[in-house]
């Protein structure tokens, strides 16, 4: 089955589905600089070189460092790139991530976004998490206004139910749902079949590692026929399952960015379809 390669978010930022995250390009625990900082800059610009026009970071990853190589790498920026940053949470060491969505925080991170990506307005600004130390309308506030200052172009979200979606959409309009999701781990299913109804991107993380040993062998058995990775059956199976979905496979490593964008040239019959449901 053919699949469509483009999806338009928010209506005028039509980009290709298969995009590439950029939370590896950051040293051990998502902390400091990469181990290679040449090759980070290389991945970059072979994933541009590649087609890619949809890059997701955070000023989280690192922090800092995985903006500043974008920028470093990318900058001026060619025409049509979309860099989706995020806000929302501290770092106080490695694999450590406080949740702080709180205006005074935000308004810092999103200034420091700008600064570092030499922008003078994000693409797709997305909430990382929702705070509970924080009422949402506050935090939502704070987005809302951003977005009427011209700091923001449009507005996303990440790990949030229907109804935190639905309690945003009454402050702004949301383009974008970023929530953990996978061929093998399909927790947030109401919510990526909400966002299809309403043309919203669904950006899953996390593609392949619900830790389903049947449904991996399943998986790498399909994966064979079609001379590919579990990996990149599994990218390919998120884009032939629903067609708001953005991918953003993440790597250090240009071998392995080469490998995940060919994901998008497999081609799954109905009847692979209908055994990969079954994972």
């Amino acid at each position: 089955m053919s699949i469509n390669k483009k999806f338009t978010i928010g209506g005028d930022l039509t980009v290709n589905r298969l995009g590439y995250g950029a939370m590896r390009i950051t040293g051990e625990g998502i902390w400091g600089p990469p181990k290679d900082h040449d090759e980070a800059i290389r991945v970059l610009k072979r994933a541009v070189d590649l087609g890619v026009d949809f890059i997701d970071t955070a000023d989280s990853y690192g922090p800092y460092v995985s903006e500043e190589l974008i920028a470093e790498a990318l900058h001026p920026y060619p025409a049509g790139l979309v860099i989706a940053t995020k806000g929302g949470l501290l770092r106080t060491g490695p694999n450590q991530w406080p949740v702080n969505s709180s205006p005074e925080h935000l308004r810092e991170a999103l200034e420091g976004s700008l600064k570092r990506l030499k922008l003078e307005q994000i693409d797709l600004y997305q909430l990382h998490r929702i705070d509970p130390k924080v009422p949402f309308e506050k935090t939502l506030e704070f987005l809302q206004k951003a977005q009427q200052e011209g700091k923001i172009k449009h507005i996303g979200l990440s790990e949030v139910s229907v109804a935190e979606i639905k309690k945003a959409q009454e402050f702004v309009e949301i383009v974008s749902v970023q929530n953990m999701y996978s061929i093998d781990n399909r927790k947030w299913e109401a919510e990526l079949e909400y966002t299809k109804t309403n043309n919203i991107a669904f950006i899953p993380w996390f593609p392949l590692g619900g830790g389903n040993q049947e449904g991996l062998e399943k998986i790498e058995g399909i994966a064979k026929k079609h001379n590919a990775t579990a990996h990149q059956l599994a990218l390919s199976w998120l884009l032939h399952h629903a067609e708001n979905i953005l991918l953003i496979p993440g790597t250090s490593s240009v071998a392995h960015l080469e490998e995940n964008m060919k994901a998008a040239d497999i081609e799954l019959s109905a009847e692979d379809l209908e055994e990969l449901g079954k994972v």
